[in-house]
């Protein structure tokens, strides 16, 4: 699907906009042939279009890790590339629940101290030893003002080293959860950090370039060779990765993951034999990608949601017409828009059915999830008209949509648009590319914005995120619309601290309750996630959108 074109059945946008200085690849660049195109890019012979190398997979997605920096950015287009070559204390097994990493065992010591035990003999990829004083560090690291790990980590008084293999967290109050909210803070060299002058996180949002950008050191069972962005990633088998015995483990050599944002390029490079998977296919493109006997389509249930974010900090809504006043901060207006978004159709014709229409803000998979919450306010334009002339704008405003110039993420933006428009709420799009887009939403800067989100299976990571208050120290670090409620601040750190599970739930669910009461945000629908691949690959991808390199097999 081309961005600009709206499936049949869904309205048009009144206007559509593209950021200053736009413009298409010139259909020259498309007509190049795949294999000399990325050779080009690349000043590589026959980069992607030479036989590959035995046990080498090549990945095409339309998105760029954006940095190689483990804590300067927590997208899951980055976790895809970061969490190969970086370990955490601890990660998943094939069932997604919690297991053993660098650290072999937990355990609480007092009610607000947790002991961790380390893996012995683990080196880093220049061959240097991992120590409890590099989880000091690495923790100290992704606590800093520049991390956007930081929000895991709330709650985290300190960390003391207690012997070369040992440490302790010293919590501010009791917390029964912590070893989950581990899963996604990579481990680093403290020698390596400060040899190389990256003792602290890449300022991802200051557009900062340090040597963590495109170097890195990491334990993981893949080590980098190479960063160009937006080009490509090439990463190596790392032989003495701590886990290299597993049972388990695949045969890959190397994996490059390479970033081709056109949908019919990257489905073109897969059929013909010259990627072998692709974890991002066009929704339109699934049945027909089921139906080739070269490939295998493997579909898994998204433990994310997709959401429409509202400026809620702003006493004047940016680039409206209504002046002085910021209609979000009105729930009605915000159920306007939810009475305005036929969510159903959406997903039915721009997803192809790929989705699933929700009103609850976190998925079934995520721990404290209510059944009844999935229940969406009911499509009706007619009662959007009402509670907008109920708040005061009989006549509507305009108001700019911002959105990640992906295809199909561009198509739902464009739905939504003329669905909104319709209702006088005269909606612009505004694409932009990942790198211009995803600051925008960490610096609460957008009046209305579209985006993702991927959780953890504990739900606090989630509510901590998204829902609180925003805190340079870790508090709402992706509230895209600086959302700020007293009542809920306190309802999340009770949750927090709440080291008994049962009235933990019970607390989850007060919360969720009250943001889908007050929606901050507009949850709209969760993916069916389809990964598809040549028939010689055999991988299966977990429901946060990622795959284990190191348990992929090439036949």
């Amino acid at each position: 699907m081309h961005p600009a074109t709206v499936p049949a059945g869904l309205p048009r946008p009144v206007a559509a906009g593209r950021p200053p200085g736009w413009r298409p690849w010139p259909r020259v660049l498309l007509s190049v042939p795949m294999t000399l195109l990325v050779a080009l890019l690349l000043g590589a012979p026959a980069a992607l279009g030479a036989t590959p190398a035995v046990g080498m997979l090549r990945i095409a997605s339309a998105f760029d890790p954006q940095s190689m920096d483990p804590h300067a950015v927590a997208l899951l287009y980055h976790a895809r590339v970061a969490f190969q070559i970086h370990d955490a204390l601890v990660n998943r097994d094939a069932d997604f629940k919690l297991e053993p990493a660098l650290a072999t065992r937990w355990q609480m010591t007092a009610p607000a101290t947790w002991r961790f035990f380390l893996r012995s003999g683990v080196r880093f990829h220049d061959g240097s030893a991992f120590t409890a004083d590099d989880v000091v560090f690495s923790i100290q690291r992704a606590q800093g003002p520049t991390s956007q790990r930081a929000f895991t980590l709330k709650g985290i008084r300190s960390v003391r080293k207690v012997d070369a293999l040992t440490v302790d967290f010293e919590l501010d109050a009791p917390d029964a959860v912590l070893p989950e909210k581990l899963l996604q803070v990579a481990m680093m060299s403290q020698a390596w950090s400060q040899k190389h002058g990256v003792e602290k996180a890449q300022d991802f949002n200051g557009k900062q370039e340090t040597h963590a950008v495109r170097h890195a050191n990491g334990t993981g069972p893949f080590r980098l060779v190479a960063y160009q962005p937006d080009v490509q990633v090439q990463l190596a088998r790392h032989d003495g990765w701590w886990g290299r015995a597993d049972a388990r483990n695949g045969n890959l050599a190397g994996v490059t993951f390479l970033t081709i944002r056109s949908d019919a390029t990257r489905l073109a490079a897969l059929t013909s034999g010259e990627v072998d998977l692709v974890p991002d296919p066009p929704f339109q493109d699934v049945e027909r990608l089921q139906r080739d006997p070269r490939l295998r389509v493997v579909a898994v249930t998204d433990l994310g949601t997709q959401y429409l974010a509202f400026d809620q900090a702003r006493d004047e809504l940016a680039g409206s017409d209504v002046k002085g006043r910021n209609p979000f901060k009105d729930r009605r207006v915000r159920q306007a828009v939810a009475h305005a978004v036929n969510t159903d159709l959406i997903v039915q014709k721009v997803l192809r059915g790929q989705g699933t229409p929700t009103g609850s803000f976190i998925a079934p998979l995520v721990d404290g999830h209510l059944p009844e919450l999935d229940r969406r306010l009911p499509f009706d334009p007619a009662r959007a008209r009402a509670l907008l002339t109920e708040a005061g704008y009989p006549g509507g405003f305009s108001v700019t949509l911002d959105c990640v110039n992906i295809a199909w993420r561009e198509a739902v933006c464009q739905a939504a648009a003329a669905m909104l428009s319709q209702v006088g709420i005269r909606t612009q799009l505004r694409s932009a590319p990942t790198n211009q887009f995803f600051p925008k939403l960490t610096q609460g800067t957008a009046s209305f914005m579209e985006f993702g989100w991927t959780p953890q299976t504990d739900p606090w990571t989630t509510l901590n995120g998204l829902f609180r208050t925003f805190d340079p120290a870790g508090g709402g670090t992706f509230n895209a619309g600086r959302y700020s409620n007293p009542q809920l601040d306190a309802l999340i750190d009770a949750v927090r601290t709440e080291p008994d599970l049962t009235r933990r739930r019970a607390r989850v669910g007060v919360a969720l309750r009250l943001i889908h009461d007050d929606l901050p945000l507009l949850p709209l629908y969760r993916r069916k996630l389809n990964w598809a691949m040549a028939s010689r690959v055999q991988a299966t991808p977990w429901p946060s959108d990622t795959v284990e390199l190191r348990w992929v097999r090439l036949r």
